[in-house]
C-alpha cells in the first residue's frame, strides 16, 4: 500500500516515515522510498528499558501455559500486557486465563476494530485484569497502571521486546518485564541483549526452571516458520500434519487444533486429487520415447 500510494505521487516532494520499530522489512522499504534519509531516534534504547525490572524465565515450550497460570496466582500482578507473536497464540492464552479464573481478553489483527476498543476499554477500567496481544496490535496503546508485561514468546526483532517493555513503567512508574524462554528463543534473548547492551536477570525460583536451556548458551538456529505447501495463495497445504512437525510457533500439544481440521481441509480442497490426472496424462509420452529409442 505504502510503495502504491508513493508511486501516485510527484517526484519532487518530501518524504518523512515514522516508525516505532525498525525491523529488516521496513528499513528495506525506508531504503527504496527514501533518498540519503537522515535518521533521528526519539528515545534511544538504554533510556525506554532502565527503569523496568526486567527478568527472564527459562521453560520448556510446552510447560509455558503452566508457569503463566502459577504467575497469575500472584495478587502482585495487577493490571498485566501478554505478549505472543501470533494472532491463534493471543487467542489460546486468552482462553487459558479464563479457564483458571482470570478475566482476560485479546487484542490482534482478525478481531474488529469495536472488539479491540472494548478490549482496550475494559483493560483501562480495570475490569479485566491481563489483555493478552501481538506486536501489531499492541502498538498506540497507552493505559496507565499497566504493572507487568510478560513476554509468553519472545519476539523475532529485538526493537519488538524494547516496544512491547515499554508499556509498563509509564509517567515515571516503575514496571516488572518478565520474558518465558524456551530452547528455540535462545538465539532470540542473545539479540536482545546484544540490543539492549545488557544481560537479563534470569529468575530460577520457579517450578518450571530448564536449567538445561539455562545452560545453553552457545549459537542455535532461530526457530524457522512453518513452511506451506501448495500453491495458490498457499491458504490450504492438502497435507496432513504429521507427529506435530511444522505446527506454529508457540503452539503446544494442549492447544493442538481438533478434530483433524487439516484433514478436513485437504479433501475439500482436493489438491492431491487434482494434481493426479495431468501425472497421468504425461507418463504415456515417456514410455513412448523410450520405445522409440530402443528401437
Amino acid at each position: 500500500d505504502v510503495k502504491r500510494i508513493a508511486a501516485a505521487l510527484p517526484e519532487r516532494r518530501q518524504t518523512m516515515l515514522f516508525s516505532a520499530t525498525m525491523p529488516k522489512t521496513i528499513q528495506g522499504l525506508a531504503a527504496g522510498l527514501l533518498n540519503d534519509p537522515v535518521r533521528i531516534e526519539v528515545a534511544p534504547t538504554a533510556t525506554t528499558v532502565e527503569k523496568v525490572e526486567q527478568q527472564v524465565l527459562f521453560v520448556a515450550k510446552d510447560k509455558k501455559r503452566a508457569l503463566l497460570g502459577e504467575l497469575m496466582n500472584d495478587k502482585g500482578i495487577e493490571r498485566v500486557l501478554i505478549f505472543t507473536r501470533t494472532k491463534h497464540g493471543a487467542d489460546r492464552v486468552a482462553r487459558q486465563l479464563h479457564q483458571i479464573g482470570v478475566q482476560s481478553d485479546a487484542i490482534h489483527g482478525n478481531k474488529s476494530q469495536n472488539a479491540r476498543q472494548k478490549a482496550l476499554k475494559s483493560f483501562r477500567s480495570g475490569r479485566i485484569r491481563a489483555l493478552v496481544a501481538t506486536d501489531i496490535a499492541a502498538r498506540g496503546i497507552d493505559v496507565e497502571g499497566v504493572t507487568h508485561v510478560i513476554n509468553f514468546e519472545l519476539p523475532n526483532e529485538p526493537e519488538s521486546y524494547v516496544h512491547r517493555i515499554g508499556r509498563t513503567a509509564r509517567a515515571g512508574a516503575g514496571g516488572v518485564a518478565i520474558s518465558f524462554c524456551d530452547h528455540d528463543e535462545r538465539a532470540y534473548l542473545r539479540d536482545i541483549e546484544k540490543t539492549i547492551r545488557q544481560s537479563v536477570p534470569v529468575i530460577t525460583d520457579h517450578p518450571f526452571h530448564a536449567a538445561e536451556i539455562a545452560n545453553d548458551t552457545g549459537p542455535a538456529k532461530k526457530p524457522q516458520r512453518r513452511k506451506r505447501f501448495g500453491h495458490g495463495k498457499g491458504q490450504g497445504s492438502g497435507h496432513p500434519r504429521r507427529n506435530g512437525q511444522d505446527r506454529e510457533i508457540g503452539q503446544d500439544r494442549e492447544f493442538a487444533p481438533r478434530h483433524g481440521q487439516n484433514d478436513g481441509n485437504a479433501s475439500r480442497h482436493g489438491h492431491n486429487d487434482g494434481n493426479a490426472p495431468s501425472q497421468r496424462r504425461r507418463s504415456p509420452k515417456r514410455h513412448r520415447r523410450g520405445e522409440r529409442k530402443a528401437a
